[in-house]
């Protein structure tokens, strides 16, 4: 059985909508209301309950500017709650999928990131991400952790979205431009990851090989500016778009002004093909009117 924790999120949505897709195995999908993992006593009574094999953790505070005020929140969620589950598949023997993201890198560089390079969190959400990641690595050694960036889906919270509604309601945007990374559509990552699972299962893949940390996001590389053009562009909105530096958008919490994550070790290692931001872009939006 398949744990997909966070089912509420668009992650988790996401491999919802996938499953059908994968009648050979079988999933068990939880929100928070039906699992809280920042309760050990609770992640193993749900543990004992079902023949867990699998856990996909989809489960993370991911207000970033929320966080700052609500430290101990974002910490419970995205490290307690990540040990909890880690923990419990160290007991059980269950492989375990941990999402991590882009924040945890926040050093001045021009090249796209890998996964060995130094990490400099800032805020309290990129902390307690890359803590999340180092205690489920503590736990569970075998552990495969996925760090990823701008993730967005059709549903849910997310720039796409929010671009499209407010390039619905108003003539004209302003969007930083001095922020560098990549789109993720999230579909993407859960079929990528699902893909992986199967082959494991069905003994194509040795389970000890997706251990570590690796990268994912689609290919190329745009500033949030970049993409909330395309987005207009393809959705066929009439709103001007323009450029604007980070200190005349102050937020909460910073955002790494250079984010670009290095593909090439999932790729070379899986045989993983990833389509470039703006292909999938297209299909979500297009998805969307169909």
């Amino acid at each position: 059985m398949i744990l997909i924790t966070g089912a509420g999120g668009q992650l988790g949505r996401c491999f919802q909508k996938l499953a059908p897709d994968y009648p050979e195995l079988k999933f068990l999908f939880a929100t928070s209301s039906d699992l809280d993992i920042t309760s050990r006593r609770a992640v193993n009574a749900f543990f004992k309950k079902n023949n867990i094999t699998w856990v996909l953790n989809c489960a993370a505070y991911t207000a970033v500017d929320k966080a700052e005020s609500e430290p101990a929140r974002a910490r419970a969620v995205n490290v307690t709650g990540a040990a909890n589950l880690a923990h419990a598949c160290a007991e059980t023997g269950a492989g375990m999928v941990h999402f991590s993201t882009d924040y945890v890198y926040h050093n001045r560089q021009n090249t796209p990131f890998r996964e060995d390079d130094a990490t400099s969190p800032k805020g309290v959400y990129a902390r307690t991400k890359l803590a999340g990641e180092k205690a489920v690595q503590r736990m569970l050694p075998g552990a495969m952790i996925v760090r990823t960036s701008w993730v967005y889906a059709r549903e849910g919270a997310n720039f796409v979205n929010t671009m499209v509604r407010l390039g619905n309601e108003r003539p004209e945007l302003r969007v930083v431009f001095d922020q560098i990374g990549t789109p993720t559509y999230a579909p993407d990552m859960a079929e990528a990851v699902l893909h992986l699972v199967q082959k494991v299962e069905k003994d194509e893949l040795a389970q000890e090989k997706l251990e570590g940390i690796w990268h994912y996001s689609n290919e190329g590389v745009c500033s949030w500016y970049d993409f909330a053009c395309a987005v207009m562009e393809i959705a066929g909105l009439n709103c001007r778009v323009l450029p604007i530096e980070s200190r005349e958008y102050p937020t909460p919490a910073l955002r790494p002004p250079f984010s670009v994550l290095n593909k090439g070790k999932i790729k070379e290692a899986f045989g993983l093909t990833i389509p470039h931001w703006r292909e999938s872009l297209k299909r979500s939006l297009q998805d969307d009117q169909d």
